[in-house]
């Protein structure tokens, strides 16, 4: 049996905090005896000593100090169970993870996060990013509750989604480029002639996304939108980017935009949700994010 309890743990955190066991006592309701007995009984069973005394002013040995190092996280984990376990029984999840398109900086859901946070639920919220169809994949392998997305979701259906929102795509390069001197709508067979910068879906089991990629189209694959803007502005390639995330790049000169004869059109982008879940949590953020999110979460 453990002779170590989160009760004792406790009892040492309180006289070290108070500096004598007349403190402890006041602040547990107890009598100054009762509180030096039980200290006394603690460091028998352990066969050392966690209080050097000092009259009535006590204070820590290196071992008193190393199990009120380690045993305040584990009165801090006790409390948040306890929290947790009273939160759960009225109808709030342990976790709730939500997954966004990395196109989307997690910093953009920084206002939702926090007021989840104030309701101080008991449940812990798990955030992460997918690319493209990972997104998707995330949800229906089970390893998300809810997703933003883009695109829509694979065939079999077992989920719900509402539209959060549209991105505009332009395609650019810069000026330098050799296609931004043709001054004319682009062809596919100009853009064929030069390098593409593309991000890689995500997917690991699902068939892969490709977006504005013709066949046979030399290419450079890079993880991430913001990387894609990079590399087209260092001039390495080109491509379609949402029109929101190069304002600034437009603004300048850094990008270019240029005519296409085949544009890209305009991607929706989607809350999802498993058809079966249950859960206030998750009800909240469904509630919280059925709302116009794209662009205007983008910080471009």
């Amino acid at each position: 049996m453990l002779k170590l309890s989160l009760e004792a743990i406790e009892l040492v955190d309180n006289i070290a905090r108070h500096g004598s066991f007349a403190g402890a006592a006041e602040r547990l309701h107890k009598v100054p005896s009762t509180i030096s007995y039980a200290v006394s009984k603690l460091e028998e069973q352990l066969g050392l000593n966690l209080f050097v005394r000092n009259g009535p002013r006590v204070s820590l040995t290196p071992a008193g100090e190393e199990l009120l190092k380690e045993g305040r996280w584990l009165l801090a984990a006790a409390r948040q169970l306890e929290s947790r376990l009273r939160q759960i029984a009225t109808g709030f999840e342990t976790e709730v993870r939500l997954v966004h398109d990395s196109l989307i900086p997690t910093s953009a859901f920084g206002a939702d996060i926090q007021a989840f946070e104030a309701l101080n639920s008991g449940t812990r919220l798990r955030i992460g990013s997918e690319t493209l169809t990972g997104t998707w994949e995330a949800l229906r392998e089970g390893r998300a509750d809810l997703i933003v997305a883009a695109g829509e979701g694979p065939a079999g259906g077992g989920h719900k989604a509402v539209a959060v929102g549209q991105l505009d795509f332009v395609f650019c390069v810069t000026a330098s480029h050799p296609l931004a001197r043709l001054g004319r709508p682009l062809a596919r067979s100009d853009l064929l002639e030069h390098t593409a910068v593309v991000v890689g879906d995500g997917a690991r089991s699902l068939t892969d996304r490709t977006v504005g990629l013709l066949t046979g189209q030399r290419r450079i694959t890079v993880p991430s939108m913001q990387a894609k803007i990079e590399c087209q502005a260092a001039g390495l390639g080109h491509g379609f980017v949402p029109r929101a995330c190069v304002r600034v790049e437009l603004e300048t000169g850094v990008l270019v935009e240029l005519a296409v004869e085949e544009p890209r059109p305009p991607e929706t982008f989607w809350l999802a949700w498993r058809s079966d879940a249950r859960g206030r949590a998750q009800q909240w953020w469904r509630e919280r994010l059925s709302r116009p999110l794209l662009p205007g979460i983008l910080p471009y």
